[in-house]
């Protein structure tokens, strides 16, 4: 396919984030670089701004590239080796994009992020202010996890997840999951030939049941099918077009994006393969969006079933006189979930059902002293009254 330099100036000023997988970017054998590749995505990318729009690159291959500088044949289960593979290796990785982003003059920025650095929301804004500088001064951001210093409790999981997380942050148009299929199919093309290609969603919840996205990620990446139907639920609900297609052929981009941008009129457009989950109509407001995807959760608070009906309507509704139990530890301020304990079944079985996420007023050893308890008792009890509310209006996200 010729990539057609025209294909989207109709559509300036477009924020689009594009993600490269490990096997996109290196051999799951020799992992060696793909040069060819990593060269079209970077001739991309600047074709991208010379449109005039603003591109973020999220990369992964730290550990991958630091395998083949240490002679590394298998990727290892410590954590520790991990890391020292990534210390080795993102220094490499970001050396070879400056090396071929410089041959277009074009200079860029690597920005390395933890979930901890999200869960604060001072340095959350602060990053997402970086990106608007950078973006302003006509630099392309090189994103990937700070692998050398995550641990579990503060891990993306995959960068999957990480590009859906900086989609949301610099409200982009378009995320594009680039990846080694094509698309998106009802089940794995390489072992059922009556697979079919799964076009559009608009229902995520729906569209797993009906689909097997089982088969894992390639031996030096992390992700597979199930990690970017978690990305595109994330990116969607905050207004992100989350696209995936085939990473050695990031020209599809222009394509894609024309096709969408001119509201799917055009039917003598050939359009490539790709899988579009389209935006939620009415996205989630930054800050609803980054107490849901963004904190930490450190405990969750058990409430009864007629605060659980109420919270959906009216948060200030989940008040002491309501809380059932508190589970795990935590200070005020900090990220909690809200869950009912319920029937879940004929037998009288009791499940614990989440139906929300927010920011607390009180700590966890606060709550377990006013929990059943009136509000006007709050102060009697604890000598002191920050609040009579548990949980503020814009510090609460239903679930429900």
């Amino acid at each position: 396919m010729v990539m057609n330099n025209e294909a989207i100036e109709s559509s300036k000023g477009l924020t689009i984030v594009l993600k490269l997988g490990t096997s996109s970017i290196c051999d799951e054998v020799t992992h060696l670089p793909h040069l060819a590749t990593l060269s079209h995505i970077v001739e991309t990318i600047v074709k991208l701004k010379a449109l005039g729009h603003r591109v973020a690159l999220t990369t992964s291959g730290a550990v991958g590239v630091g395998m083949r500088a240490l002679n590394v044949s298998t990727k290892p289960s410590e954590l520790a080796k991990r890391q020292a593979l990534a210390a080795v290796g993102q220094s490499k990785l970001m050396s070879l994009y400056e090396d071929l982003f410089s041959m277009f003059k074009q200079p860029t920025a690597q920005i390395l992020l933890t979930k901890g650095d999200l869960a604060d929301r001072t340095r959350y804004n602060n990053a997402r202010d970086t990106f608007e500088e950078l973006f302003s001064a006509g630099v392309v951001p090189i994103v990937n996890e700070n692998d050398t210093i995550s641990v579990n409790e503060i891990r993306f999981g995959d960068n999957d997840t990480l590009s859906a997380i900086t989609a949301g942050m610099v409200q982009a148009d378009y995320l594009f999951l680039l990846t080694d299929v094509d698309c998106l199919y009802t089940d794995n093309p390489r072992s059922n030939p009556d697979a079919k290609v799964v076009s559009r969603v608009t229902d995520i919840d729906q569209l797993k049941k009906e689909i097997n996205v089982t088969s894992p990620g390639s031996s030096v990446g992390t992700g597979g099918m199930v990690t970017k139907l978690v990305a595109a639920e994330l990116a969607t609900a905050a207004g992100v077009h989350t696209v995936i297609t085939r990473g050695s052929e990031p020209e599809r981009v222009f394509d894609i994006v024309r096709y969408y941008e001119g509201g799917e009129t055009d039917s003598k457009l050939e359009v490539p393969l790709h899988t579009c989950f389209v935006a939620k109509p009415v996205p989630m407001v930054d800050r609803k969006w980054w107490i849901l995807h963004g904190i930490h959760t450190a405990g969750t608070v058990v409430v009864d079933e007629e605060s659980a009906e109420m919270l959906a309507k009216d948060p200030n509704a989940l008040s002491s006189s309501h809380i059932v139990r508190v589970d795990g530890q935590f200070v005020p301020n900090q990220g909690v979930s809200i869950a009912v304990a319920k029937p879940v079944n004929g037998n009288g079985e009791i499940g614990i059902v989440m139906v929300g996420k927010g920011l607390v007023n009180y700590s966890s050893k606060e709550l377990n002293r006013i929990k059943g308890c009136k509000e006007t008792m709050i102060s009697q009890i604890l000598g002191y009254g920050e609040s009579p509310i548990v949980m503020e209006m814009d510090n609460f996200v239903a679930l429900m």
